[in-house]
């Protein structure tokens, strides 16, 4: 299934921004993990942030308590709200989910569908 993501942008360091990652209704309700994560230039895809269907979340130690992964059901979103972003967080954001049932481990290899990305800039 498709997923769109959108929000990113550039901001200085301490600033904040909102992703949004939207997919179909269907895709959506069938979704047992969905998750972010990122890329930085010259380094591996990490996860940032991975939720089940029963809201259960894990955050990367990089982002725990600046970043919170929630979810709008009614408008099949999941989001990302980064505060007190650093220049270490710039890289793609891509968002990432799963149907097969299991614990939503945090590495790229659990995830099969896959967003185009969005691009978080941070200035220092």
């Amino acid at each position: 299934a498709q997923l769109v993501e959108s929000g990113g942008g550039s901001v200085e360091a301490g600033g904040s921004l909102t992703l949004s990652c939207v997919t179909s209704k269907f895709a959506y309700n069938n979704y047992y993990c969905m998750g972010w994560f990122r890329q930085a230039p010259g380094k591996e895809r990490e996860a940032v942030a991975t939720r089940n269907q029963y809201g259960v979340t894990v955050y990367a130690d990089s982002i725990k308590g600046r970043f919170t992964a929630s979810p709008d059901n009614a408008k099949n979103t999941l989001y990302l709200q980064m505060n007190s972003l650093k220049p270490e967080d710039t890289g793609m954001y891509y968002c990432a989910a799963d149907r097969r049932a299991g614990a939503c481990v945090m590495s790229t290899t659990r995830f099969g569908d896959w967003g185009q990305g969005t691009q978080v800039t941070v200035s220092s």
